[in-house]
């Protein structure tokens, strides 16, 4: 076991369970940390808990955890595309194909390694496995994201992202045209009871808004820009396919997988365009943007001269 910890509850995670609440800030698998509640080894300002107590903003948790397993960055084969670089951030183009930090359950090169093989450092701050890491794109989606390199980068950025004083732009290609063209999607999202990794609309799930206005419209799909309220897993993804609408090419969420074979494309066709954010040092407001990578230029370039075969 590790040394024994203490956590604040945020305001924001009112009302989390316990396991999900402490998995979240450990690093830790939900049923390990259900398991050390389960023995004991966990209490809330001071009282045994138990896992499925919901936690209330201003507690305390005191728990001994074992520490999360050290997972060593894979250097990828390729260096990342930085976009920005200073002493406390470092804004990268992500490729798809790359998490954003090793785990167990992704054995392919991920951000953090890129970095680390670039020679670059990053805020030794976190579970071991995912330093400097404030947010996350999915493995599929390519586009903007930041990493914090000091210290104070890390806590201001965790704030900044937790409280939504950061401004996300994706740009999406998906099938159809929603009506209205332009709108807003609040809709709750957890985990779909019937698939281990898939996320959906779940009654009793956190709240998720996705704000989306069209950018330009062709035969068989649209292209929007969407701003994201809240940062929920897949939001976009789920969002956009609860609507009728699934991003082209995301046959996890019902797209239709001849389109995405006619337009050569293996993943959702979904790239984080723009990211702002107050510097954590000089408080200057700063926006970064990432060109499109050649795979979502090219299906796009072919839907909108109606060839895709």
């Amino acid at each position: 076991m590790g040394e024994r910890r203490r956590y604040p509850v945020a305001d924001s995670h009112e009302g989390d369970r316990l396991d999900a609440y402490l998995a979240s800030l450990t690093g830790l698998s939900r049923a390990v940390a259900a398991r050390t509640i389960d023995a004991g080894d966990v209490r809330v300002d001071g009282r045994v808990a138990r896992k499925s107590d919901r936690v209330l903003a201003g507690q305390t948790i005191e728990a001994v955890l074992p520490d999360p397993p050290r997972v060593i960055p894979r250097a990828p084969e390729a260096t990342i595309p930085i976009l920005y670089d200073d002493d406390d951030v470092v804004v990268v183009n992500k490729p798809a194909g790359l998490a954003a930090h090793p785990s167990l359950n992704f054995d392919g090169p991920d951000v953090l390694g890129a970095l680390v093989s670039m020679g670059i450092p990053v805020a030794q701050l976190g579970p071991v496995e995912r330093h400097g890491i404030v947010h996350r794109l999915d493995v599929g989606t390519s586009g903007c994201m930041v990493v914090a390199k000091s210290s104070l980068a890390y806590s201001s950025l965790k704030d900044a992202f937790r409280y939504r004083r950061v401004e996300k732009i994706y740009h999406a290609l998906v099938q159809g045209h929603p009506d209205p063209l332009s709108g807003t999607i609040d809709a709750p999202i957890g985990r779909a009871p019937s698939h281990q990794w898939k996320m959906g609309i779940v009654k009793g799930g956190k709240r998720a808004v996705t704000h989306y206005t069209l950018t330009e419209a062709m035969a068989g799909g649209s292209l929007l820009s969407v701003k994201l309220e809240t940062g929920r897993t897949h939001q976009i993804r789920v969002h956009m396919a609860a609507i009728g609408h699934p991003c082209v090419g995301d046959t996890m969420y019902g797209a239709d997988p001849r389109l995405a074979a006619a337009l050569h494309l293996d993943r959702q066709w979904l790239h984080a365009q723009r990211l702002s954010f107050y510097h954590p040092r000089t408080q200057v407001w700063m926006t970064f943007e990432a060109p499109y990578p050649e795979d979502l230029a090219s299906s796009l370039s072919q839907m909108r001269s109606h060839v895709v075969a």
